[in-house]
């Protein structure tokens, strides 16, 4: 089956996809040289055709959406509802990812700690096919990392632990870019462009029930 990956930097989304059993075409505005997908196209996600693919995936930037910089979002354009329209009227099965806050439509979020990574990550989807979600650990504890900008944090919540005058807060102590990394489950890319990527086991996740709807809405039609 063939995937398109809309706005896809590095290709975060496309290693998952690709595990997931698609054959990934990546498409981005930037030329990205670190790409890890099947084919990549230097082209304008909102114009790219989107004829010929199974399922298409897209990533629109988020600074429009994040709370990490308020001040900047007025210098964003929301790409969310346009790239919408197009893959609404493609007809083709899709995902939209982004940041918590951001206005999709009935979001799922995945958390990293559900998948046994070391970071929280937490991102929102919109999908037009049934995902079976699990909820994120209870207090999200635990020693996990925060991956943004050109940073990479540890976080301590501690919860439940320690002394009492401790318990709840937060602390952050920098890692090497190699720890942020293995946390994420992604070996190929540097700071930036990890810190704009999503952890591969989401999209493998998702990508293993797009393939699914896929193959049965086939049965159905044969």
């Amino acid at each position: 089956m063939r995937a398109l990956d809309l706005f896809c930097c590095a290709g975060g989304a496309t290693k998952g996809l690709q595990r997931a059993g698609f054959h990934v075409t990546g498409v981005d505005i930037a030329q990205q040289p670190r790409y890890c997908g099947d084919a990549f196209y230097q082209a304008d996600a909102l114009t790219f055709p989107l004829d010929g693919f199974d399922f298409i995936w897209a990533s629109p930037p988020c600074q429009k959406y994040t709370a990490a910089a308020p001040l900047q979002k007025k210098h964003h354009p929301d790409l969310i509802a346009p790239i919408r329209q197009r893959l609404m009227a493609s007809g083709t099965p899709y995902v939209i990812e982004n940041v918590p806050g951001a206005p999709l439509i009935d979001p799922f979020t995945l958390c990293g700690l559900t998948f046994g990574l070391n970071v929280k990550r937490h991102r929102l989807f919109e999908a037009t096919f049934p995902v079976l979600t699990h909820p994120c650990p209870k207090g999200h504890p635990g020693d996990w990392l925060i991956v943004f900008g050109w940073s990479a944090l540890r976080r301590s919540r501690g919860a439940g632990t320690g002394p009492k005058k401790d318990r709840g807060k937060t602390k952050g102590h920098s890692v090497p870019h190699a720890e942020a990394c293995e946390a994420m489950g992604i070996d190929w890319m540097n700071r930036r462009e990890l810190s704009e990527s999503i952890p591969p086991a989401y999209s493998e996740f998702i990508g293993r029930a797009a393939a699914s709807h896929i193959q049965e809405q086939r049965r159905l039609a044969a």
